[in-house]
């Protein structure tokens, strides 16, 4: 059987509150992708937010997607 297949979403834009990370407005979310490893994601969360340094109120974010849609999984912590 194959290792369990991992699911990383990474999103991001303009905020209007930073504290609780509310986006301004939905409609524009920038989906960047899914990804099979956090480091995948995690090297398209680092280009995003650098290409978007000069604009403090956008924020990108690596979501779990795969602990999302199998919340009672056990995860070991490297995997993430």
């Amino acid at each position: 059987m194959p290792d369990k297949q991992l699911l990383h979403l990474v999103i991001g834009g303009e905020l209007s509150d930073l504290e609780n990370n509310i986006f301004k407005d939905l409609t524009k979310v920038d989906i960047v992708g899914a990804f099979p490893s956090y480091e995948a994601a995690k090297a398209a969360w680092r280009s995003k937010a650098q290409a978007t340094v000069d604009n403090a109120l956008v924020r990108y974010f690596i979501i779990h997607a795969h602990k999302l849609l199998d919340p009672d999984a056990e995860e070991a912590a490297d995997e993430c």
